[in-house]
């Protein structure tokens, strides 16, 4: 079992069996032992240059409360955020940071960007809109549980996703609470929450309970609800099937994965399942290349075919290296681990064409990609600028 994985159930497990005296046999595995050893790197034939264009650091990064701040692209910048407040504007073409601010609040989720704003959640329920210009606060309020994923807004509405399992829909003028939504929350679950997805007026969103709804984003009446994963086994741990990844929408398809459950698509418009597949992912999915990118929680990188007729390839070398989302980026496939080393991979055949390391503490963010250009946010705070060219 990954360190991070065995972290994670761990601060689930806590409240529930503190004083247990059997819990630490759970996870006491020798590395000779244990089966989810990450596997060892092997020689590739590097076939990209991947040069540094530039690097700025960003706080204390995703500090030591395993959580994802991902930063995001809009315009000609690129906003980040770290645990311990600080929010940076940086100028993606050249590094140069236009402005940099320190919010009081401890934050554990965000960028989220709409029109010259940005979304940010802190470790004790808050939600922040921020002017995007100079970094400003133009409100704050208060939710039930603490923010693990980007808040959204469309100027209308910011929607804000709660690791109790609620959804919230607040003004976008005034974040005062329009509505909110309490999902069934499982007994034990992974820490963290899917991304919502807002668009066009409606709200998608995955929760614990292996479920993914769609909302309308003003009234938060359900239009649709599908199962994505159905809880099995003997006992709670088993049971996990938490929609925690970051979801993918193309066209009228969304795509969602699950831990110990399936990835899936489903029509926007009506929540029907148009294929699925098992697999076990707390990372989420990504498309390109008519493929559809999945990382298993075992390191296993598979490419689905958009059309659900099967799998294009697959890529099993990263065994239990606890990676990222799979980041397309040109004709290639990223992906980061937890030694902090970028995997590059052909979105043809899956084949490893180059690597580097960025982040010596590791790099769970999701990545961002504009043509061949990859921004890496890594667990240190380090935010990375790399620009991907195939080699003469």
């Amino acid at each position: 079992m990954s360190a991070t994985l065995r972290a994670a159930w761990l601060i689930a497990l806590l409240p529930l069996f503190a004083g247990c005296s059997t819990i630490g046999d759970w996870f006491d595995w020798s590395e000779e032992e244990d089966p989810r050893k990450p596997a060892e790197l092997i020689d590739i034939d590097t076939r990209v240059t991947v040069d540094r264009l530039w690097s700025v650091s960003v706080g204390d990064g995703q500090g030591k409360g395993l959580y994802k701040l991902q930063p995001v692209l809009a315009g000609d910048m690129i906003y980040a955020a770290s645990v311990d407040g600080q929010v940076r504007a940086v100028e993606r073409n050249r590094g140069r940071t236009r402005w940099k601010e320190n919010v009081e609040n401890g934050l554990s989720g965000g960028v989220g960007y709409y029109d010259g704003n940005l979304y940010l959640g802190s470790a004790d329920g808050e939600v922040l809109r921020l002017d995007a210009g100079d970094g400003s606060v133009r409100w704050s309020a208060r939710l039930t549980g603490e923010v693990l994923a980007p808040p959204q807004g469309d100027g209308q509405v910011v929607v804000a996703q709660t690791y109790d399992g609620k959804l919230h829909g607040l003004d976008h003028d005034t974040g005062e609470r329009l509505w909110s939504y309490d999902s069934n929350v499982p007994v034990l679950t992974i820490r963290g929450t899917s991304t919502p997805i807002l668009r066009d007026g409606t709200v998608y969103a995955g929760f614990a309970n292996g479920r993914v709804l769609a909302f309308d984003a003003l009234t938060g009446a359900v239009t649709w609800e599908a199962r994505v994963a159905i809880a099995q086994g003997r006992s709670e741990i088993e049971r996990i099937v938490d929609v925690d990844g970051t979801m993918a929408i193309q066209g009228t398809e969304l795509y969602a994965a699950s831990y110990q459950g399936r990835v899936t698509a489903l029509d926007i418009r009506s929540g029907r399942k148009l294929w699925q597949r098992n697999l076990s992912s707390f990372s989420g999915v990504s498309q390109g290349f008519g493929n559809v990118y999945v990382a298993d929680d075992d390191g296993t990188i598979t490419a689905y075919l958009r059309n659900g007729q099967g799998v294009r390839w697959e890529q099993p070398a990263l065994g239990f290296r606890e990676l990222s989302r799979p980041t397309p980026v040109s004709s290639y496939l990223a992906v980061t681990d937890y030694q902090g080393y970028l995997h590059l991979l052909s979105q043809v055949d899956g084949e490893f064409v180059g690597r580097t390391r960025v982040d010596g503490d590791g790099a769970r963010a999701d990545m961002l990609a504009d043509g061949n250009v990859l921004y890496v946010y890594g667990n240190s705070g380090k935010l990375v600028a790399y620009e991907i060219t195939p080699r003469d």
